[in-house]
């Protein structure tokens, strides 16, 4: 596995990312002191640079199958740069011992903020946009901007981190795909993602190869959070109908009537409308009904009388009329 990880590190010597020693990495987080948080993958750490500047620097737990998750977050955030995708500044791979370095994100991960209980920690309705619009623009450059196509696979409120000033990045690439540009169909060996978010096509062979597009879904997924402030998918909701929220707005929708969202401007209203409507396109069942990443951002930046409805989006291809099928 170290000789994959080392033989990787080699051939891409073009990379951008600085390579730290072990060392170095505990006397950036002066000896793992600030810990940041955690998950499956291990525990993130606030570090700072010889520059002065703050990081962010997650050690990855036990080291996973062939280090495959390691390369690849090397591999594909390594060559990006782009204002809505945050920036790995280098890493560590010292035999078993590895460590990622990105830029440190002060307001944390956008979950904290949609599905807040306090209440306290509320973002308003245009910042809400404006972090919608600005994952879509970090979707969009990793699905066309670059040399390779790069397919993220996780996309979810928990990936999507905010900077100082609330403007969104997409991060963890552990699952993420790269293909060459012209390759519109990937070749995935088992289903990759978070439960919730993850498209159809992943689970379901019949309904459609899996592309790209199976990003747009799950950024469809996370818009209709923001735009209703609560989770898709609620077993504990007090109308069944309401159990699998995207069908119960839709059905609000069709009826000429709006998410209640208590006091609220003209231009509110026609944000949120907007961002429902994008996000109905985008989860629909067919990857080829969904838009492209470019598609959403016009959708988002355009007006909400310019948007048309899409057919009313299922949870499972059981759902589906026959005739659709």
């Amino acid at each position: 596995m170290f000789d994959t990880v080392e033989g990787f590190l080699q051939s891409q010597n073009n990379l951008m990312p600085i390579r730290y020693s072990y060392s170095q990495i505990k006397k950036m987080t002066r000896g793992f002191k600030d810990k940041l948080g955690e998950g499956g993958y291990g525990s993130v750490y606030k570090g700072k640079l010889r520059s002065g500047y703050i990081a962010a620097i997650k050690i990855l737990g036990k080291p996973k199958s062939n280090g495959q998750e390691f390369i690849n977050e090397v591999a594909t955030i390594g060559r990006i740069h782009h204002v809505n995708v945050v920036r790995l500044i280098g890493f560590c791979a010292t035999r078993s011992k590895r460590a990622l370095v990105y830029e440190f994100m002060p307001n944390g991960s956008l979950e904290k903020y949609l599905f807040s209980q306090e209440g306290n920690i509320s973002l308003s309705c245009k910042q809400m946009y404006d972090i919608s619009v600005g994952v879509a623009r970090g979707i969009e450059y990793l699905h066309r901007g670059c040399d390779m196509q790069i397919l993220h696979f996780d996309i979810k409120p928990h990936n999507i981190l905010l900077d100082e000033n609330f403007n969104p990045k997409v991060s963890d690439f552990g699952l993420a795909k790269l293909n060459p540009t012209d390759d519109s169909m990937v070749s995935l060996t088992a289903a990759r993602g978070t439960m919730g978010y993850m498209a159809p096509e992943l689970f379901y062979k019949n309904i459609g190869r899996v592309s790209y597009k199976a990003d747009v879904y799950s950024y469809g997924m996370l818009l209709m959070e923001m735009a209703g402030r609560r989770r898709n998918l609620n077993a504990f909701a007090d109308h069944t109908s309401q159990i699998y929220f995207p069908s119960w707005v839709y059905d609000q929708f069709k009826e000429g009537k709006e998410i209640d969202m208590g006091e609220a401007t003209d231009e509110e209203r026609e944000m949120v409308r907007k961002m429902v409507i994008t996000a109905l396109w985008c989860i629909q069942m067919g990857p080829s009904n969904r838009p492209s990443m470019n598609k959403v951002v016009e959708m988002l930046e355009g007006t909400a009388e310019a948007l048309e409805m899409p057919p009313k989006p299922f949870l499972t291809p059981q759902e589906m009329p026959i005739e659709d099928q």
